[in-house]
C-alpha cells in the first residue's frame, strides 16, 4: 500500500524536466487556478540551498485585530491543496499564509533530511522573516497536519490553534488496504492521466464526479514536483507522540468516507485525548481524504467556526 502522503509514484525515480514543464504549464492555462493565483503575493524564505515558496492572500482589507492564518499542504502537493479555501478564508478579515512545503511545489528540498521531522525549523524560520513573533492559528492536511503538529511541538508560542485535516502518523492503519498506481515510467499522457484519476478515487476523493479537468491537473503538476519520494513516517506514530505536549486547542478534521478514519474513528479520537486542549474530531460529511476541496463549502464553514473560538 503507498501512503497517503506519498502519491507521487511508487517508482522512486524523479521527473524529467520536460514532464514537469509540461504538467505546470497545462495547469497556468487554467482560469480559475491563475485568477486564485494572481490574487496572492508571493514571498520566498530561505530553505536549504533554495527558496521556500509562500502565497499570501488578504494583506488587503485585513483585519488587524485578527491573527494570520497559515495554511499547509499534504504529501505530493503544493498550495492548490487549499484552492478552494484560501479566498473565502481570507474574505473573513485574515491573512493567509501557504508554503509549498520544503520539497514539494516551487520550494527547495529541506536541509537534512527527506520526511516530515524536517519540515518544522524552515517553515519557523520563514514564519519568523513574514511574522517576526506574532503567533498565527496553523492548519495543515494529511503530510501536512503531521507538519503543523510537531511545529506546534517545537515551537509552541508560534501557534494560537492548531486544525489538523486528515491526518495520519497515529500508527493506525487503514481497515480496508488501497493500492495507488505508480504512473512515471507510463510512456503517454493518457496512461499517466488514467493513473492520477485511479489515484484520486483511490484515497482523495469520494465521488468520481469531483475529479474534474482541475483537479487532474493539480494532480499531475503536483505529483511530477514531489522530491520527496521515501518518505515513510506517515506510517508510524509520530503526531500521536506528540500530543501531550501540545498546548494549543487542537481540531481535527475528516472527511467521512476517507479511508484512514473509515471505522475507526474511535481509536483516533482516544489517541486524541493524550492532547492536553483537544476540543473535537469531527467528520466533513460526502468526502473523501482531500475533504477542503471535495466539501469546500462545508469545510470552510467549520474553520470558520473554530477560528472564532476563543483560545
Amino acid at each position: 500500500m503507498t501512503s497517503a502522503t506519498d502519491l507521487s509514484s511508487e517508482v522512486p525515480a524523479l521527473a524529467s524536466q520536460a514532464s514537469l514543464d509540461t504538467q505546470v504549464s497545462s495547469l497556468s492555462q487554467h482560469a480559475e487556478y491563475t485568477q486564485i493565483l494572481m490574487a496572492a503575493r508571493r514571498v520566498l524564505t530561505p530553505c536549504g540551498s533554495g527558496p521556500l515558496v509562500w502565497h499570501v492572500w488578504g494583506e488587503q482589507g485585513a483585519d488587524p485585530a485578527l491573527p494570520p492564518l497559515v495554511l499547509l499542504h499534504g504529501g505530493s502537493g503544493s498550495w492548490t491543496h487549499w484552492i478552494s479555501n484560501v479566498l473565502p478564508l481570507a474574505a473573513s478579515g485574515r491573512r493567509v499564509f501557504v508554503p509549498d512545503l520544503p520539497g514539494f511545489g516551487d520550494s527547495a528540498l529541506p536541509p537534512g533530511g527527506g520526511d516530515v521531522d524536517v519540515m518544522p525549523e524552515p517553515l519557523e524560520a520563514g514564519l519568523t522573516q513574514l511574522l517576526g513573533d506574532t503567533a498565527c492559528d496553523l492548519m495543515g492536511f494529511s503530510f501536512g497536519a503531521m507538519t503543523a503538529a510537531l511545529l506546534a511541538h517545537r515551537f509552541p508560542a508560534r501557534v494560537l490553534r492548531l486544525i489538523l485535516v486528515g491526518a495520519p502518523g497515529f500508527g493506525i492503519q487503514p481497515l480496508v488496504p488501497f493500492k495507488l498506481k505508480g504512473w512515471r515510467h507510463l510512456p503517454s499522457a493518457e496512461q499517466q492521466l488514467a493513473a492520477h484519476q485511479h489515484n484520486l478515487l483511490a484515497l482523495m476523493l469520494h465521488n468520481s464526479a469531483a475529479i474534474t479537468p482541475l483537479v487532474c491537473r493539480i494532480q499531475a503538476a503536483n505529483a511530477v514536483r514531489d522530491r520527496m519520494p521515501g518518505r515513510r513516517l506517515s506510517r508510524t506514530d509520530i503526531l500521536a507522540r506528540a500530543l501531550p505536549e501540545i498546548h494549543s486547542p487542537l481540531y481535527l478534521l475528516y472527511g467521512e468516507h476517507d479511508p484512514f478514519y473509515l471505522g475507526q474513528v474511535g481509536l483516533y479520537e482516544a489517541a486524541l485525548q493524550a492532547a492536553p486542549k483537544f476540543k473535537v474530531l469531527r467528520a466533513i460529511q460526502a468526502s473523501g481524504h482531500w475533504a477542503q476541496f471535495e466539501q469546500a463549502e462545508a469545510f470552510n464553514a467549520q474553520v470558520l467556526t473554530i477560528l472564532s473560538q476563543p483560545i
